[in-house]
């Protein structure tokens, strides 16, 4: 179970450094594979250059099944550009493996003999434990982020009947291609690993409020998510109580990691626009949209971008 619920954090927001893949150029002009893209209804952005145009897919994981959106357009704009970048996963090593396993226990139960009630307040406490008794689980020993990623992918079931993500469209339809997928420098496993096991109980007090609240919720919000994202509202999707608890939860809440993971896509953006030819790029709508993220980073570097409102 912890090696599942790991992967699922890793995945919704862990597998995060891009990697570039090269295509032949097209015989079309970059202008109509935009507009190929922009048919998919991904929400998605324009960087012009002088040289050539990136095409930023906002990507949000594990979409719904019922959300109406055309991947097959996006799969045909990827065949026609000469860039792709997608995100790749953190590279665990068989002695990575061996820590989680050792070191299990700092990930999955809180530090010595404490109990959840000796750090969320009265109030907090007393969500969780309506929580526990809708789903008969005790939660008391168990590390807050793990609590809170029980909740999200076991109790809410988030991440259930979905279909594609942006970036798996992206990168079968470049492999469809013949295209080489490069991928440059990745996150080690063990850096993560320690990362997350020297983070105090009190970091993860945001992340679990959060998955209460979408668990609260209940399951409309992942079908409303779907549903705004396909209606390009980004400002909806922001505020979706399912996605500010993925965005809440680590690795994107925390300061150090998340500061590198949005530096990564600022600048491997960046080296695209500064390349010729249509680069297609599948990023984390939250990297792209949240406040201070990679639209405003771009925005503030004086770049073009063209695409719905996203604050």
């Amino acid at each position: 179970m912890l090696k599942h619920l790991l992967v699922i954090s890793l995945s919704a927001a862990c597998a995060i450094v891009p990697s570039l893949a090269s295509a032949q150029t097209a015989p079309i002009t970059q202008n109509q594979i935009v507009v190929t893209a922009q048919r998919s209804g991904a929400p998605l952005w324009t960087v012009h250059t002088d040289t050539g145009t990136v095409i930023l897919v906002g990507e949000i994981r594990n979409v719904p099944k019922a959300t109406p959106w055309q991947p097959d357009r996006l799969e045909e704009a990827v065949g026609e550009a000469d860039n792709v970048i997608i995100r790749a996963r953190p590279k665990f090593s068989p002695g990575d493996v061996f820590r989680l396993i050792f070191r299990g226990g700092r990930f999955t139960k809180l530090p010595d003999d404490t109990v959840a009630a000796d750090y969320l307040d009265a109030a907090q406490r007393a969500r969780l434990a309506a929580l526990e008794q809708r789903y008969d689980q005790d939660y008391d020993r168990r590390s807050l982020l793990m609590t809170a990623f029980d909740l999200l992918a076991r109790r809410l079931d988030f991440d259930d009947d979905t279909t594609d993500d942006a970036t798996d469209i992206v990168r079968e339809a470049a492999e469809n291609a013949d295209v080489q997928i490069t991928r440059p420098e990745r996150f080690r496993g063990e850096d993560l690993l320690d990362n997350l096991a020297e983070a105090p109980p009190e970091s993860h007090i945001p992340c679990l409020e959060a998955a209460m609240a979408a668990t609260e919720a209940g399951s409309d919000v992942i079908i409303q998510r779907g549903e705004d994202w396909r209606a390009r509202d980004v400002p909806a999707v922001m505020a979706n109580p399912l996605e500010i608890a993925l965005g809440r939860c680590w690795p994107w809440a925390d300061p150090q990691l998340g500061e590198e993971l949005r530096g990564i896509w600022v600048g491997a953006i960046e080296s695209a626009a500064a390349d010729t030819g249509v680069t297609v790029a599948a990023v984390p709508l939250r990297v792209l949209a949240e406040d201070g993220g990679v639209l405003d980073m771009l925005e503030q570097r004086g770049f073009d971008i063209g695409g719905p409102a996203w604050r």
